[in-house]
């Protein structure tokens, strides 16, 4: 996004009435508090027998909440491997179940952030070198009635509560402990539970609103 056109944005939206759209944060954690290993694994994530049972369940509400949003927000490292995940479904797998998310992860509008890198290749992707909150105050300030959705990485999202830019986060819980590994909070965050749905497998989705003020 050229800086023009965040000045444009912002400049736009000073004395508009219309609500500023917020940025959800959706992330799987382990019930110990971390959301990948020390070195990016994810393999904790099957590690439940249940979590089959709940694949469906699970999927429809990645979906709802996707659906709420146009605009996906990206952490460089992260990237390749959500790009080329979500492009190979589209392009291979027409019969997998995971065919209607992955056309939305392919279709939405996705903002890669990044300090050295200017083009990264990818459906639907831009590349963001400017401040990190300047621009997403800027993107929340776009006239849209859908909001924004980011999915990391950990450093990314980290650096995104530092600033206090997420303004609903929606935590999938994971009855699996990994004794190590990533975290997304560097300090304390207090946080209200809105809302809270259970699944068989143990899986529960917590989502928590930051305390204002």
């Amino acid at each position: 996004m050229k800086a023009a056109l965040r000045i444009f944005v912002l400049a736009g939206n000073e004395n508009d009435n219309n609500p500023m759209r917020k940025l959800k944060l959706q992330m799987q954690m382990s019930v110990d508090g971390f959301v990948a290993g020390p070195n990016g694994e994810l393999d904790w994530m099957w590690l439940n027998n249940g979590q089959q049972d709940d694949a469906a369940s699970i999927r429809a509400k990645v979906i709802e909440l996707a659906d709420t949003c146009d605009t996906i927000l990206l952490g460089r490292k992260m990237t390749p491997g959500f790009i080329s995940y979500w492009e190979n479904a589209v392009d291979t797998q027409p019969d997998s179940p995971e065919q209607p998310l992955a056309q939305r992860m392919v279709n939405l509008r996705k903002i890669v952030f990044s300090r050295t890198q200017t083009d990264i290749p990818g459906r639907n992707l831009s590349v963001e070198n400017g401040d990190l909150a300047a621009v997403v105050r800027a993107l929340k300030a776009e006239e849209s009635d859908k909001d924004i959705m980011v999915y990391g990485g950990a450093d990314f999202v980290s650096s995104l509560i530092s600033q206090d830019l997420i303004d609903e986060y929606y935590i999938f819980r994971n009855p699996v402990a990994i004794g190590k590994g990533l975290s997304i909070f560097t300090e304390q965050k207090p946080l209200i539970l809105e809302s809270s749905v259970a699944f068989k497998s143990g899986k529960v989705v917590n989502k928590y609103l930051p305390v204002s003020g």
